[in-house]
């Protein structure tokens, strides 16, 4: 058996998500359908980085996938993009060490969330950006941003919903945000994410932009873990899994050539 690794992206829009659902449009359940037309009628299981929510973007989700057949990796992006709908595409594949796994190898994910922040709404950018009319202070919410840094319990920035069964620590390298004329970039990087938890992050720097928090307020919130003192979950359409990294001792050198970082 080979394993093969691919970097997906796709356009959430009119999908329920990444995970294979029952009667209903999934990024997983398409990979999956056109493995099984490679295949002749057998099922291959893919297995991803991570799940994406409904209406959720990706730029370079990660997947793997185990085959009988001996393509190389060009014939495999060729063979899957050929049955592919116009909102997926394979990026890259490479071939992995049997040993691998796509999602419990993973070292650090980064996430991207953008606003659209204009009194008017943009009806072309509906799909891809949460529209957001009100003024915001940039700086506060970099300065909110650091806050986040570091090794915390998420519990109060994660949805109440949420099934995690033990620690709710999660370590983020980064969040920080960035204006380019009317857009706003805000960049998470950590070593894990709980449910919603970047976009409930997300909305909390909005709060902290229109003034109704405060930077400093960010480490009381987490004492508290209370999900009801953070700030809003922000809709599904701004946010996109940007990257995802791998240990270069697992992955190896052709690896990282195929699949640059």
């Amino acid at each position: 058996m080979t394993k093969i690794l691919c970097e997906i992206s796709y356009d959430g829009t009119r999908f329920s998500g990444y995970q294979i659902q029952p009667r209903v449009r999934t990024v997983q359940g398409e990979l999956e359908k056109a493995l099984m037309k490679i295949h002749k009628g057998t099922h291959i299981e893919i297995h991803g980085s991570g799940r994406t929510d409904k209406g959720v973007h990706a730029k370079a989700q990660m997947a793997h996938f185990e085959s009988p057949y001996n393509l190389t990796p060009t014939e495999w992006k060729r063979a899957i993009n050929s049955l592919m709908p116009s909102d997926i595409h394979v990026n890259e594949t490479a071939e992995v060490p049997d040993a691998f796994h796509a999602r419990f190898d993973v070292i650090e994910k980064e996430y991207r969330y953008y606003i659209y922040n204009e009194r008017e709404k943009d009806v072309f950018k509906q799909n891809y950006v949460y529209q957001f009319p009100f003024a915001l202070d940039i700086r506060a919410m970099q300065q909110a941003g650091k806050q986040f840094v570091g090794s915390h319990d998420f519990t109060t920035f994660s949805s109440a919903k949420a099934a995690v069964k033990g620690s709710k620590v999660r370590t983020l390298y980064e969040v920080s945000c960035h204006r380019d004329g009317s857009q706003i970039e805000i960049v998470l990087r950590g070593d894990g994410f709980l449910y919603n938890m970047v976009r409930i992050i997300a909305g909390t720097l909005l709060e902290v932009g229109r003034s109704k928090m405060e930077p400093g307020d960010i480490d009381c919130l987490f004492a508290k873990k209370d999900r009801q003192l953070a700030g809003d979950t922000l809709p599904p359409q701004g946010l996109y899994l940007w990257n995802v990294r791998y240990n270069e001792k697992i992955i190896g050198d052709k690896m990282n050539t195929v699949l640059p970082r």
